[in-house]
């Protein structure tokens, strides 16, 4: 009798705890399907309340823009043939607004006359020639501004990176179309019967005019593109529009919080002397071990050149010598960069020269002794694989710098070399513009900038709308400015 109770007792109890099991389980089940439905309801809330980047929006397949966006544009001729969703994801197409600046400011610079009541050339017919010489090294702003008014009219916009558009609540970033690098060289100098030049006037109307305008207002001018790619150029405006982005060449002139790597974008120049087309010359085709020419006794940093000179000078197979543009000095240049394995690249004036970007057309591996150098696109090019880097400390040791150089293996030059014919096009100026180009690689560092000054932005808005006490008797809290 006692063992049958024991057994019943022992039925019971695996029943109940089945029991319990069976509760549990169920218990789970709906708990995991609320968890589900409610994660799905917040991933729908945020899909709806998060906007879409004005450059591309992210989708289950990649990077594309809205179809609404597309056909918007489409109806204005703006991306006409232009399929967003086949473009590359790092690749992002940056929409510039661009200020209708009177012709004084730009094309007019150069020559050109406006017709009636025109702003811009027509670029399909006719287009304003830029000044030769030593002024081509700083124009970048002209190529820019051809690039953004001819993606107004090209059949195929593919390889570009950046679009005009009409409607600055579209763009991501604001494009200032002054000359300021062209007004530096040619109307800087006082003019019989003025008393201030042609350059410092322009700036002062170009503050006036961009800081009233509702663009800059709105951001305190954070997502403004200002080019001022010579050194000395927009001097006087450069401290009252420093919040916005410059176009540099480098930060030599420019105090750090005026002008800094991490808000604005450097530039190449455009290099003076002839590309070498076909290159198969090859390390033991290149005689001349090490040029340079150019000006030998600079001030303030430069006078590390009059140093090397005199260590380098008598190298038999060294070149190191004054030069400029004069007298054939172009073509000299060119044919003793050619025929050269390094090229040296040192620090003037200032930290940068247009000697590096000649030496990376000719393929003659550059050595750049400046320590305070900034490269373009260096947050996406390793120039460690086509440039030799020496500091100014190693520089002046006593022959230093040519054993250094003497013991470049030709297989680790070959390799540099190869290099440097892959990358020349990166530092390409040209109207039209090609993919990946000097014009469309400055368009995406820009780019790059742009998740930064929305961050700023978005930060500097929170209060902007946000209700304050009824007794104030204010709706909200006035848009913030001059926001650092």
């Amino acid at each position: 009798m006692a063992e049958r109770n024991v057994h019943s007792m022992g039925f019971f109890g695996r029943k109940s705890l089945f029991s319990m099991f069976s509760i549990t389980s169920i218990m789970f089940m709906l708990s995991l399907l609320f968890v589900l439905r409610s994660t799905g309801r917040r991933h729908l809330f945020y899909l709806n309340i998060i906007p879409k980047s004005k450059i591309l929006a992210l989708s289950e397949e990649g990077y594309s823009q809205s179809s609404a966006q597309i056909d918007e544009y489409s109806k204005k001729g703006t991306l006409k043939k232009y399929n967003l969703f086949k473009c590359n994801p790092s690749k992002q197409v940056l929409k510039v607004f661009m200020y209708n600046l009177p012709p004084q400011f730009h094309f007019e610079l150069l020559g050109w006359k406006a017709e009636e009541k025109s702003v811009w050339p027509d670029i399909r017919n006719t287009i304003p020639e830029y000044p030769g010489g030593l002024n081509l090294q700083h124009s970048i702003e002209y190529w820019l501004t051809l690039d953004l008014l001819s993606s107004e009219f090209a059949d195929n916009l593919d390889g570009r990176s950046a679009i005009r558009v009409h409607n600055s609540s579209e763009a991501d970033v604001v494009f200032v179309p002054f000359f300021s690098s062209i007004s530096y060289n040619r109307f800087s100098k006082l003019k019989p019967g003025q008393k201030t030049s042609t350059n410092a006037l322009l700036q002062e109307k170009l503050v006036s005019f961009v800081t009233a305008q509702e663009e800059w207002k709105r951001s305190g001018g954070k997502d403004h593109i200002i080019v001022a790619h010579h050194p000395n150029s927009l001097l006087d405006a450069r401290m009252k529009l420093w919040p916005a982005i410059f176009v540099l060449s480098d930060f030599g002139r420019y105090p750090p919080t005026i002008a800094n790597v991490e808000k604005d974008v450097i530039a190449p120049y455009k290099h003076v002397i002839r590309n070498y087309g076909n290159d198969t010359s090859g390390f033991d085709r290149r005689p001349t071990l090490l040029y340079f020419q150019g000006a030998i006794y600079r001030k303030d940093g430069g006078t590390i050149r009059q140093e090397l000179f005199y260590m380098l000078k008598d190298e038999k197979d060294v070149h190191f010598s004054f030069g400029s543009i004069l007298k054939n000095g172009v073509k000299q240049a060119t044919q003793g960069m050619h025929s050269s394995k390094f090229c040296l690249n040192i620090a003037g004036d200032t930290p940068s020269s247009n000697r590096l970007f000649d030496a990376i057309a000719s393929h003659c591996v550059p050595v750049i002794i400046s320590d305070e150098i900034e490269l373009p696109y260096e947050d996406i090019l390793d120039y460690s694989e086509f440039c030799i880097f020496v500091s100014t400390s190693d520089a002046l040791k006593e022959n230093f710098l040519i054993n250094f150089i003497r013991n470049i293996t030709k297989e680790e030059w070959t390799g540099m070399w190869a290099r440097l014919k892959e990358i020349e096009n990166l530092f390409e100026y040209r109207y039209p513009s090609k993919d990946n180009d000097a014009v469309q690689m400055i368009w995406q560092a820009i780019a790059r900038k742009v998740p930064a000054i929305n961050l700023k932005l978005h930060k500097s808005w929170r209060y902007s709308r946000a209700p304050v006490s009824k007794e104030i008797g204010l709706k909200s809290f006035p848009m913030p400015k001059n926001i650092l």
